[in-house]
């Protein structure tokens, strides 16, 4: 299906501009943008995956990672082919690279912004994520989807890369309600040669989205001999700190995939350690995924370090949850930072 991509912008000679994501494609007749997926025809911007989802999921939000928001929840996922980044790490690059790997394909099933809320509805879900590929390349289908989901007292999640503009951001910041955003390194030259983009309009999103009252959550998936330095761990958990203290940060491991199959997997020394860094520097919410230790899971009051949610196995299962529906340590009254009802 194809769509008017109204995040976009005419400019005098002839051109178009797309304005949904910080790549800022300007783009002739018949030219696609480097997601694969936005494309100018008859001198307009097309969104050639509207309604078109390629992986559809009914998913505990923890899995998005989202630790403060509604635990232990059902979110309705789903995506499309196409991304702005061009990571040698996706773990989907399966439906991420799609369409610039096939010659332009585009595949998914049909699937309308009025049906998806349906089916969270129907699924017992408190919240849509727009996930498994980069959300901001099918904004106008995220916009509209969310929108209606609002309409009906869901909640809505972005799971980004965090390259969205911040006209992107004002329009999403009525509808979305939590963001989590990947700070895949803090070297410009990581992303440029890693992932086809640039570090500083992430950084600029993030903060310009916590700005607007959206909740933010940071995943960094710690790769070995790429971004795992001290240096470099550092510098991402001052810059959370410095933004917000309490900003869950959740570090993740690699395993290799896609175009890094001769690098090796995480270590759990190098996530304790970037674990004991975010700690030096004052965040409140540190989590470790991919290790068998429920201690890196759970999430602990600030003010009195009782565990207030304990989760154990599988992302998603609990054993207790002590919050109040606000949010509030049963043991010391600290009211923890989130989205909680």
């Amino acid at each position: 299906m194809s769509e008017k991509a109204w995040l976009s912008r005419e400019l005098k000679n002839g051109k178009v501009m797309c304005e949904a994501c910080s790549q800022a494609c300007v783009l002739n007749e018949g030219e696609y943008g480097i997601c694969g997926v936005r494309k100018v025809e008859n001198g307009e911007l097309r969104l050639l995956v509207y309604g078109l989802a390629s992986a559809v999921n009914v998913d505990p939000v923890e899995k998005k990672p989202m630790f403060h928001f509604l635990p232990k929840s059902r979110a309705f996922s789903l995506g499309t082919v196409g991304c702005n980044f061009s990571c040698k790490f996706c773990q989907n690059h399966d439906i991420s690279q799609y369409p610039k790997e096939h010659n332009h394909r585009i595949v998914g099933q049909e699937l309308s912004p009025e049906r998806i809320v349906e089916l969270a509805i129907e699924n017992r879900c408190d919240s849509i994520a727009y996930t498994y590929n980069e959300p901001i390349v099918f904004f106008e289908y995220t916009y509209d989807t969310a929108k209606i989901a609002h309409e009906k007292g869901l909640k809505n999640i972005y799971v980004t890369s965090g390259y969205e503009t911040h006209k992107a951001i004002d329009l999403l910041a009525s509808y979305i309600d939590g963001m989590n955003i990947d700070i895949k390194s803090f070297s410009d030259e990581f992303y440029k040669e890693i992932c086809g983009a640039r570090l500083k309009p992430v950084l600029d999103a993030v903060t310009y989205a916590h700005e607007k009252g959206i909740w933010i959550e940071i995943t960094t998936l710690l790769i070995p001999g790429k971004n795992d330095s001290d240096e470099e761990i550092r510098g991402i958990a001052r810059f959370i700190a410095h933004l917000d203290p309490s900003i869950p940060w959740h570090l993740s491991a690699f395993h290799p995939t896609y175009k890094m199959l001769d690098v090796h997997r995480t270590p759990e020394s190098t996530l304790l350690r970037a674990y004991r860094i975010g700690q030096q520097e004052g965040l409140k919410y540190l989590y470790v995924g991919n290790v068998d230790n429920e201690d890196y899971e759970s999430t602990y009051c600030p003010s009195c370090k009782k565990r207030v949610i304990d989760r154990s196995g599988n992302i998603g299962q609990f054993v207790t949850n002590e919050l109040d529906e606000n949010g509030v340590c049963p043991y010391c009254s600290y009211e923890l930072e989130g989205v909680w009802k």
